[in-house]
């Protein structure tokens, strides 16, 4: 599939199924820079792209781009990535979230993406999660009144990331619930927590007020939904029913090219556009 054909998708009605973000660090990979990526998610119809590293980025290109396409960033990882569970990360890690706030600010996102790190050998579980609460409550206060927050993600340990402290949704929502403050919530990230052997029905029931952002692929493999065996279109409209009104975040390995893999759902009648 050439790069042109990227622009082929044509734009999307608007009012049916989910509002969707495209990760641009997953789709439209075919197109080299992330400017490039951002106008082709605008012309495929998306209202809202997110990334991961924005250290790695040109911010003056990427900022240029969402700003003549209209497209908004919905969210981005927390740099640097560290070891929450340890304290002795944390006046770094607070450092980072503040120079991740100004570009948050600059580019328009209002979500920073946060991972645990990986488990400390040989410290009680409970001391490393008390330490990743502390930090997120530290965070907490670092984007006050921005408007912007902090999500932590439980990442599956059993296929991508073995070794990850925070692997269970449960327990994600537990030090959410112990830092108890607006700016803290989960990044509920579908395929991760199906790997893990969780339903999404039993994990979120009730919690969904916590929930700042969601992400979707398919299981297994973390390709297109409709790829695997996720009943991913009861999972989102039961989603919405507990009153979730954010987009979803496609984070997928198309299997045949971006293209390709939006008109499938194209075909099921989803919506790229704008949030519900």
């Amino acid at each position: 599939m050439s790069p042109d054909s990227e622009h082929t998708t044509g734009p999307l009605p608007d009012g049916m199924g989910f509002p969707f973000s495209a990760c641009i660090e997953v789709l439209f990979t075919e197109l080299r820079t992330p400017p490039e990526r951002v106008r082709a998610a605008a012309a495929a119809g998306f209202g809202a792209v997110e990334m991961w590293h924005w250290s790695t980025k040109d911010l003056a290109a990427l900022e240029d781009a969402l700003h003549a396409t209209g497209v908004g960033l919905e969210g981005m990882v927390c740099e640097p990535l560290a070891q929450l569970v340890d304290p002795a990360t944390h006046d770094r890690w607070l450092d980072g979230v503040s120079r991740s706030l100004a570009v948050a600010l600059r580019l328009g996102s209002h979500a920073l993406f946060v991972r645990s790190g990986d488990s400390r050998i040989g410290v009680p579980r409970e001391e490393q999660r008390a330490a990743l609460a502390r930090a997120l409550a530290a965070g907490a206060e670092r984007v006050r009144g921005s408007g912007v927050r902090l999500l932590i993600e439980p990442l599956n340990t059993r296929i991508d990331h073995p070794g990850t402290f925070l692997d269970h949704t449960p327990e994600a929502l537990g030090v959410v619930d112990t830092v108890a403050k607006p700016e803290v919530g989960l990044l509920y990230d579908v395929y991760h927590s199906v790997t893990m052997g969780e339903t999404p029905q039993r994990v979120l029931a009730g919690r969904m007020d916590r929930v700042g952002h969601v992400h979707l692929a398919d299981v297994p493999g973390r390709h297109e939904p409709g790829s695997g065996g996720l009943p991913w279109q009861a999972v989102l409209a039961w989603i919405q029913a507990q009153g979730y009104v954010g987009r979803v975040g496609l984070e997928y390995w198309p299997t045949s090219g971006t293209a390709a893999s939006l008109r499938g759902l194209l075909d099921d009648g989803q919506d790229f556009s704008s949030a519900s």
